[in-house]
């Protein structure tokens, strides 16, 4: 099980932006398309682009922004900017089902791309969506010490 903070709600247009350490609220960044999925960070974890890493959670539930919620991994989607790796892992409430469909990549993919449009010199490519075991390695390589 993860815990992560929820920074954005599925179905909105604004992310929340805490202190990944203190978990202080700083602002809220507005997006040009609404998020399919909760958006959150990983707690404890620091990633290679020096921040938490970043985690979908698929459910249409309404988890609140500011939320600390326990999830289980169920993939990681591949990602990177401009040439830096910043996957994303995808997570699943326990006890809900929810599968990494082919269709999943695709909803994904059509969202970032239409958020990074906004910044043109920021080149974003999303990759495949990989097994649980791989976000589960990839939480674990940036669990802080």
């Amino acid at each position: 099980m993860i815990q992560v903070l929820i920074q954005a709600i599925a179905g909105s247009y604004e992310k929340r932006l805490y202190n990944e350490k203190t978990l202080e609220y700083k602002g809220t960044r507005r997006v040009s398309r609404p998020y399919p999925y909760a958006y959150g960070f990983v707690l404890g974890t620091h990633a290679e682009d020096e921040e938490a890493v970043d985690c979908y959670l698929l459910t249409k539930d309404g988890v609140k922004s500011g939320a600390v919620v326990e999830c289980e991994p169920i993939g990681l989607l591949e990602q990177d900017e401009d040439g830096e790796i910043d996957h994303k892992v995808l997570a699943a409430m326990p006890g809900q089902p929810a599968e990494v469909r082919p269709e999943l990549l695709n909803e994904l993919g059509d969202f970032i791309q239409a958020v990074f449009a906004e910044y043109p010199e920021v080149q974003v490519h999303v990759g495949r969506i990989l097994s649980p075991e791989a976000a589960r390695n990839y939480i674990q390589k940036f669990r802080n010490a």
